[in-house]
């Protein structure tokens, strides 16, 4: 019998002043049986990067035709195509051929090596954008986690501040 996610209610106050977008979004979240609550949460951190009236998160983990989010405009079009972790090269050019917009947000302790490894294949692709989060901050990410989340994404010169009633982690995403 195959597991089931563990469902996650967010309300996420987003203050995103370099985009000027301040937001009061009610999300659910559902953690799959494989993933971890810090993917979990860099997922939330990238949503709110990434806000926009059209961005959902797709099916999850185990959809392996789906990126972790997309916007998708009310024709059907995907308009950006959203990575989390250390994608593989042909994971990305999925992204591209689907989305005039592809992201990649990396994260994990291995990441350094991963890049190393893809740098090259990567950057070579059209419209990709990459970036990376400092794994020491998001490790600290799993403290917060609970199956109600009240919280605040504050986004300031590219910074992240990501707070609750009882803890505070400071993150930086650095563009590759």
């Amino acid at each position: 019998m195959a597991l089931k996610p563990t469902i996650y209610k967010v309300d996420l106050n987003l203050v995103d002043m370099d985009r000027n977008n301040y937001q009061q979004c009610k999300l659910t979240l559902a953690l799959h049986p494989s993933e971890t609550p810090e993917r979990m949460m860099v997922r939330l951190l990238v949503y709110g990067l990434n806000q926009d009236q059209d961005l959902v998160f797709s099916r999850g983990i185990s959809a392996t035709d789906e990126p972790d989010l997309w916007i998708i405009r009310p024709d059907g079009s995907v308009d950006h195509w959203i990575e989390l972790g250390q994608a593989s090269t042909d994971r990305i050019r999925k992204g591209i051929s689907r989305a005039p917009e592809v992201s990649l947000y990396a994260y994990g302790s291995e990441t350094d090596i991963w890049w190393e490894k893809n740098k090259q294949s990567l950057q070579a692709l059209p419209k990709l954008s990459i970036y990376r989060f400092n794994w020491d901050e998001v490790e600290q990410l799993g403290a917060m986690v609970s199956r109600n989340m009240e919280l605040t994404l504050t986004i300031s010169d590219g910074d992240l501040f990501l707070a609750d009633d009882q803890h505070q982690v400071s993150l930086t995403v650095h563009q590759l």
